[in-house]
């Protein structure tokens, strides 16, 4: 790859922000964790986009932890940047805060990490630039990054290889709360 086949973490980052509406909410009155996955797969296309300047797909949603409720009326900010590059895939970290706007007082409310693919407009997967690293924490989260990727693989493998017969995992099964009727 030339030089000017990398980009910096920072030509790709994508910041949104949106006040949280009473028709966001779920039945309990707070915001509904759907509406947040569905900002969350926006700002990921954008980021991912941006950085390849390609038309990109989510391949997957790696990790989304809701780490605090989201309330009516509070500004909810996105900040999504590239953490990590392979061939054809990108990983966006997502940070969220809501704001409560009378206050001013943040709280971190979710962490997500989706992988986005660039794709033809016939569905082919292309090439995407290389990352260029420039300071401690972009390094820290792109390694973050590809032991979340092996882990994944690792997980992938264990799954497709191992046995999953009831009578086999019975006893293991039992120590749940679960009944069985066969």
């Amino acid at each position: 790859m030339k030089e000017n086949d990398f980009k910096y973490v920072k030509e790709s980052q994508v910041t949104i922000s949106e006040l949280m509406l009473p028709s966001h909410s779920n039945f309990n009155g707070k915001i509904h964790g759907g509406y947040i996955l569905s900002l969350l797969d926006q700002i990921a296309f954008a980021c991912a986009s941006k950085h390849c300047r390609e038309y990109c797909v989510t391949a997957s949603v790696d990790t989304v932890d809701f780490l605090k409720p989201i309330e009516i009326g509070e500004l909810v900010t996105m900040k999504a940047s590239v953490n990590y590059v392979g061939n054809t895939s990108m990983v966006i970290g997502i940070r969220v805060e809501a704001e409560d706007i009378h206050t001013g007082k943040k709280k971190h409310c979710n962490s997500s990490y989706i992988t986005m693919v660039a794709k033809t407009k016939e569905g082919k997967s292309l090439q995407v630039p290389g990352l260029h690293l420039s300071n401690e924490q972009e390094i820290r989260r792109f390694l973050k990054s590809m032991k979340r990727i092996e882990m994944k693989r690792n997980r992938h493998k264990e799954f497709k290889e191992t046995d999953f017969s009831a009578d086999k995992y019975m006893h293991e099964i039992k120590k749940h709360r679960v009944r069985i009727d066969l």
